[in-house]
């Protein structure tokens, strides 16, 4: 293999689609191993990490706890593991099972970054989905740590927040099948991440579709706030996707007052948007589960001089000039609102009414900047 041991990336919450899905890679692809980290084993101390092959497991250890953190565990311990394989030459392809809440996208880079010392290349990241189990998991707002998946003792993920990372990160879904799943399901799944590939577990297109190769920059671009690829318009099934584009800045007080009724409006929502105190500043919403996480992401390009666009990504660059603005330049709102049963003409009418109004508007970005900052305590904490 003078490119570097082939390596598959499968994340997701379901296990046992993701071990269907593991297991059909195993059995097509004549001499692959999967290797696999349990975190469930970290407020123990370790890690414990399983190899095996389609007939069973090959060998096992246990790797410590590393800042007390099992995924920095299991990044410490998954370069040399691969790498050792990549020597022996006698593996054609290596399938990372991550576990429960390990998300694709950190794994996915600490490989691209580090993979061409180690003689390895990243092929495809797949994420493994019982469509029936969609929802369910969308909609669950518990910690990771009350749900016994924290991967460290500070993760405050939610189970819903995660699950939508690793569906929409990973570019292939890998479907198992599932008797109760109904056509709502899988016009959620579809919403969530239309551009995705989608393949049955076992079949010959997954497997295609695991070694087709995977551009890491390309999918952290298509996931960052000022240029993420969001989902478009659709209405199938009972479930809905709402694409609420307006170019005013949101008034903050009155944004914040909505914030618990936007966020329980769908299952899932997310985009960019921004502030009239805070006009330079380029906001990310991302909710599910009935969580919501606001971040500052980096300034507006019309706010930087025009020497520094040269520093900025291409992607960037392109998603400004589709959004651009004689006014506000690419400055916008832009949030996607998608879930069962979603009442559209609600939201706009709540999300319009964040908006300043005529007379505010006009009394000019000096007078914004003097709003009252309601978002203060949560983009400006105290360390």
């Amino acid at each position: 293999m003078p490119d570097g041991l082939p390596v598959v990336l499968v994340a997701g919450m379901h296990s046992a689609a993701r071990e269907e899905v593991v297991e059909g890679l195993l059995r097509s692809v004549p001499g692959s191993v999967a290797l696999h980290h349990d975190l469930s084993t970290a407020a123990a101390g370790h890690v414990r990490r399983t190899v095996r092959e389609a007939d069973g497991p090959v060998s096992s250890g246990e790797t410590p706890l590393v800042n007390d953190c099992a995924c920095c565990a299991l990044r410490e311990d998954l370069l040399p593991e691969l790498a050792r394989l990549a020597a022996a030459g006698t593996v054609r392809l290596a399938v990372v099972e991550l576990w429960d809440s390990v998300e694709p996208k950190s794994m996915a880079e600490v490989l691209a970054a580090h993979g061409g010392a180690a003689k390895i290349r990243l092929t495809g990241v797949l994420t493994a989905v019982d469509p029936s189990l969609v929802l369910p998991c969308l909609a669950n707002g518990d910690d990771l740590a009350d749900a016994g998946l924290a991967a460290a003792a500070n993760d405050q993920r939610t189970v819903g927040d995660t699950w939508a990372r690793q569906v929409e990160y990973a570019p292939v879904l890998a479907l198992v099948d599932s008797e109760t799943a109904d056509d709502e399901d899988r016009a959620l799944l579809a919403q969530l991440h239309a551009t995705a590939r989608r393949a049955r577990a076992g079949s010959a297109e997954l497997v295609r579709l695991a070694l087709a190769g995977f551009d890491v920059e390309a999918a952290a671009a298509a996931q960052h706030p000022s240029c993420a690829l969001l989902p478009q318009e659709a209405d199938e099934a009972g479930v809905a996707t709402v694409v609420w584009r307006r170019r005013r800045p949101f008034h903050p007080e009155r944004l914040y007052a909505a914030l618990e009724d936007l966020t329980c409006a769908a299952v899932r929502s997310r985009g960019r948007f921004w502030l009239a105190d805070r006009p330079d500043t380029l906001l990310s919403w991302d909710a599910a589960g009935g969580a919501l996480c606001v971040e500052a992401a980096g300034p507006w390009l019309a706010s930087l001089p025009d020497a520094a666009w040269d520093m900025v990504a291409p992607a960037r660059r392109a998603a400004a000039a589709l959004d651009w603005h004689s006014e506000h330049g690419d400055r916008c709102q832009h949030l996607v609102f998608t879930s069962p049963a979603l009442d559209r003409e609600g939201l706009e009418e709540l999300l319009d009414s964040c908006l300043l109004t005529d007379a505010e508007y006009a009394s000019g970005r000096e007078a914004w900047r003097r709003l009252t900052g309601a978002f203060d305590a949560l983009l400006d904490p105290v360390s």
